[in-house]
């Protein structure tokens, strides 16, 4: 082995016996595409949906079940000591279960005791068996023990069955493995916001004119799904508030598809009202059309448009400031600015009342849209944190990095 196959990061797949394991196959040539080093552990059960041919075709390396073979290599320990990450996609119910009690009875589940390392269990279930309390107790116990277990999809299950329970999108959840190998790499082992819910806003609101036409703003949802996605990767539940995205939902989060400033602000409240952490990162519009035209607004020759006369929005930001759900919550604002950056956000700070606040510029090519961000995060103690500019998930991780301690010392 040669030195730029040591630096690979080093994963370990291991794939339950769901009907869910073929979608692995595509995670697996993600990980295996973007240069890990993967290393396929199925079950007895699991090669009943794939083949072991096919695990160990797309990875490069055997896939076996069987801690009795090249036994002078004690695979039950090796497998699991070397590895960077370890993610079970998809994890059945007997899987949670083996793991939450410590079972060793294949070489999937002794290599869950003997890793050293981030690990991941991406669910999948029928709904019954998730909601089923024996299901929420183990999953409540590998969370507390520092194992990520994200939130399965909801949608189309097995046969003609549809609800929560479904596998996530491989691509996202590879897209979670990819934060996490990162965070290993900066150091930062354990999933930090382990235990807490997080409430994220993100996207545009739209504030309808006429069945037609609308007010809105040319947010993309981009950096809310940043800051959602690096919450999930840092180990806590999440909910998304998305306000006219066309992004797909990361793996792990629950999503909540809203559309106008007043639908936002009520969905946000009643998140908020068990949220450790609410982070209002969308693009929420102060003002609305104070009527609403229930025929298309037409166009009359020779004369010009009546002027539309506008209301405000409620102030979403400055009402969970004051009005806090949970003692100790935090709260962080964004603020988007085209001139005067800095003032404009400090007075936003102040009038606000909120713990954090994102400033940054915004215009053409900066921000909206973008998968790049540049930001001073303002603090109400009158700290400022520049976060220069780079990909978005670099800002979402500083902003959860501001925000962790400040949520430990409120529940000491």
């Amino acid at each position: 082995m040669d030195k730029r196959e040591r630096e690979r990061p080093r994963v370990v797949l291991g794939v339950s016996g769901g009907i869910a394991a073929y979608k692995a196959c595509e995670l697996l040539r993600r990980l295996t595409e973007s240069g890990h080093d993967v290393r396929v552990v199925p079950t007895a059960s699991a090669l009943h949906f794939v083949g072991e041919a096919t695990w160990s075709a797309l990875s490069g390396n055997p896939a076996t079940t069987e801690v009795w073979e090249s036994v002078h290599e004690v695979p039950h320990v090796r497998i699991g000591q070397a590895a960077d990450l370890v993610v079970v996609a998809p994890a059945t119910a007997d899987m949670l279960a083996k793991a939450a009690h410590g079972l060793a009875d294949d070489l999937l589940t002794n290599t869950l005791l003997t890793a050293r390392c981030p690990v991941i269990f991406a669910p999948a279930m029928h709904t019954e068996m998730w909601e089923n309390p024996a299901t929420q107790e183990n999953v409540a116990t590998l969370r507390r023990r520092g194992a990520l277990v994200i939130e399965p999809a909801v949608g189309r299950l097995t046969g003609v069955d549809t609800g929560k329970g479904r596998f996530p999108d491989p691509v996202e959840i590879f897209e979670l493995c990819r934060r996490v190998l990162a965070r290993g790499e900066r150091g930062a082992v354990e999933p930090d916001l382990a235990g807490r819910r997080v409430v994220v806003t993100a996207g545009g609101t739209r504030e309808p004119l006429d069945p037609v036409r609308y007010l809105g703003n040319r947010s993309s949802g981009k950096q809310g799904y940043a800051l959602a996605a690096t919450a999930a990767a840092r180990g806590a539940q999440v909910t998304l508030i998305a306000g006219n995205t066309e992004l797909p939902d990361p793996a792990g989060v629950d999503v909540l598809p809203v559309g106008t400033a007043r639908q936002l602000r009520e969905a946000v409240l009643k998140a908020a009202a068990d949220a450790d952490a609410v982070v209002m990162a969308a693009a929420v519009a102060d003002f609305r059309p104070a009527a609403y035209a229930t025929g298309k607004i037409k166009k009359v020759e020779g004369r010009e448009p009546e002027p539309i006369a506008l209301v405000r929005n409620p102030d979403i930001l400055a009402e969970l400031s004051a009005d806090r759900a949970r003692a100790g919550q935090v709260v962080v604002g964004f603020a988007a600015e085209t001139d005067d950056v800095l003032a404009n956000g400090r007075a936003k700070l102040a009038r606000k009342g909120c713990d954090l606040l994102v400033v940054n510029e915004v215009g053409e090519d900066k921000a909206f849209g973008s998968a790049e961000n540049e930001a001073v995060v303002l603090a109400s103690d009158g700290s400022e944190t520049p976060v220069p500019y780079g990909p978005k998930d670099a800002l979402a991780d500083r902003v959860w990095d501001l925000v962790v301690p400040r949520l430990a010392e409120r529940s000491a």
